[in-house]
Order: structure tokens, then C-alpha cells, then sequence
């Protein structure tokens, strides 16, 4: 085994023992290491799915760990054989794959509720060591209260089944959670002025939302940002934005961009950079965070005051 390949393994051994599973994050991981082998082995990604009879893109969808489910473990075998892998890295990658067959928490729910780019979304938020977001109409789902959730929920789907309601609001809910678990990634999140603004439910759904706000952004893992309406030339994104970094060195950084019934996933280096240097310069028009709470706390007293 070269000692390219010895470091290489090295850094997956974190990731066998992680506690939950992480299926998003393990897909990814094969596909890079996958990939890794075949470049080691002198193939281009095309002559190697010749050579195996798949197609490119199959290869390509291995590679890059998109997908439901992860690849199958005689396909990843046949590439591991391809590529001339030892067996001590081969047996590595396989129980690396068959941690990624786990099913996460949120993959028990119904599929209408988590589409696979959405399942893809979750996974990679749960295992990302920073998330970083910028929102211009509602208050960040990792952020919200679940009244705010239904709000949401019930002006986005008027006539949805009142149970279906209550189903997407526990998700999130759960989602939720990841922020003030043990081990829980930075979250940086920067929000326009108008959301604060933006009635959802009720003036008391708003308040309680605000003080959610004030008290998390108190969190050493989270940083909250506000662009107030008096910056009319914020460099601001048109829509939302979700960049997601990880904890390993050969995974890339993702940017997530929603629409209503679908989304993209951007990993080229060039268009993330992009991404990362947009909310760059939007931090540095924001307030700052002091500041942000402080507008907060004035805007629950002057548009929401307790009754």
C-alpha cells in the first residue's frame, strides 16, 4: 500500500466510527476515494466504465455519491479489482459503504415529504462542520420555531391534509435539533431585514419567533447576521443559499439552491468560490452580530410587544 494511499485511509477511520450514520456523507466519501483509486490506476472515467460495461454516467453518479441509495457493493468491488486495490484499502472502502446503507432518521419519512434532492439536503446539513445560509423572505429552517414551521407550511400548501401539515412541521422540528446537539456545526446565517418584518401566523407566532432568534444566535456554534433595509446595495444573492463545508480534506464544498419543486447542487470549485465570496462580502454589509441581536430585541418591541 503507497503512503498516499495509507493517509488517504487514515482519515476515513473517523468516519466508521461515527455513532449515526451519515449516508449523504458516506456516498460522497466512496465516490471521492473511488475516484482516487482510478486516477492512481492511470483511467480516465471513461475508460474505466468501458471497461466494466457501465455507462458514464453511472460512473460519474458513483463517483460523485449522488443518488437514494449508495452503489451497490459488487459494483464497487468490480471498480476496487479495476483499479488494482489492495485488500486492506479495499475492505476499508466496503465498510465504508456499507455504513452508507444505513438510513439516516429523516429517511423514514415519506418520500412526499423528502423528494431526494431534499433527502440529499438533510444528509449533507447533518454531516456538514459549517453551514452557512442567506435568506431574503422566511427566517432559516434550522432556525425556526414550530409554530413559525406551520406558518410557513400553511401558506406555502393551503390545502394540505391538516395531518401532512403536522408531519412536515415535526421534521423540521427535528432538523432543528442539529443545531444545539452535542457536536453540532457552525451555522452562520444571514437573514434580510424584511423577514423580521414579514407577518407569519400571528404577531404572537412572530414574537416568539424573534426571541428564538435572539437566544440561539447567543450559541457559540452560531452566528446570526441581519441586512437592515437601509443598505439599498448589499450584494445580495437573488435567492436563497445554503453552502455546506466538511470536516474531511477530500470532500468539496457544496452550494445549495432551492426553487419550489427541485434544487441544485453546485461542487465545482469555481461556481462555489463564487458563492463563498458573494456571502463574504453580504457578512461584511450585514450588521454585525451585537448589532443584529440589538435590532432584534427592537423590532419584538416595536412591532410585536407582548400583550
Amino acid at each position: 500500500m503507497s503512503a498516499v494511499s495509507s493517509h488517504r485511509l487514515s482519515r476515513l477511520e473517523p468516519y466508521l466510527e461515527r455513532p449515526e450514520p451519515a449516508p449523504t456523507l458516506l456516498k460522497m466519501l466512496v465516490g471521492v476515494q473511488l475516484a482516487g483509486f482510478r486516477e492512481d490506476a492511470g483511467l480516465s472515467q471513461d475508460q474505466a466504465a468501458r471497461e466494466l460495461g457501465f455507462s458514464a454516467a453511472k460512473l460519474s453518479r458513483i463517483e460523485a455519491g449522488k443518488g437514494r441509495r449508495p452503489p451497490t457493493e459488487t459494483d464497487v468491488r468490480a471498480l476496487l479489482a479495476l483499479y488494482g486495490t489492495d485488500e486492506y484499502e479495499a475492505s476499508v472502502l466496503v465498510k465504508l459503504l456499507r455504513r452508507a446503507g444505513e438510513p439516516g432518521w429523516w429517511q423514514r419519512y415519506d418520500k412526499r415529504l423528502m423528494p431526494e434532492w431534499f433527502d440529499r439536503l438533510v444528509g449533507l446539513q447533518e454531516a456538514a462542520e459549517t453551514i452557512r445560509t442567506f435568506e431574503i423572505q422566511y427566517v432559516p429552517g434550522l432556525l425556526q420555531t414550530p409554530a413559525y414551521t406551520r406558518a410557513v407550511v400553511e401558506r406555502g400548501l393551503p390545502n394540505a391534509p391538516a395531518a401532512e401539515v403536522e408531519r412536515r412541521v415535526e421534521l423540521r422540528s427535528r432538523r432543528a435539533e442539529l443545531v444545539s446537539r452535542a457536536g453540532a456545526p457552525q451555522v452562520w446565517a444571514i437573514i434580510d431585514e424584511s423577514v423580521l418584518l414579514r407577518v407569519l401566523g400571528s404577531a404572537a407566532v412572530m414574537r416568539e419567533q424573534l426571541e428564538h432568534l435572539a437566544r440561539i444566535a447567543a450559541r457559540p456554534n452560531v452566528t446570526l447576521q441581519i441586512v437592515p433595509l437601509n443598505v439599498t446595495n448589499a450584494s445580495a444573492p437573488a435567492i436563497p443559499v445554503t453552502y455546506l463545508r466538511f470536516s474531511g480534506a477530500d470532500l468539496p464544498d457544496v452550494v445549495y439552491l432551492e426553487h419550489i419543486r427541485s434544487a441544485n447542487f453546485l461542487e465545482d470549485r469555481d461556481e462555489t468560490e463564487e458563492y463563498r465570496v458573494a456571502l463574504d462580502r453580504l457578512a461584511d454589509e450585514a450588521l454585525t452580530p451585537k448589532e443584529s441581536v440589538e435590532l432584534l430585541c427592537r423590532t419584538i418591541g416595536d412591532r410585536y410587544p407582548a400583550r
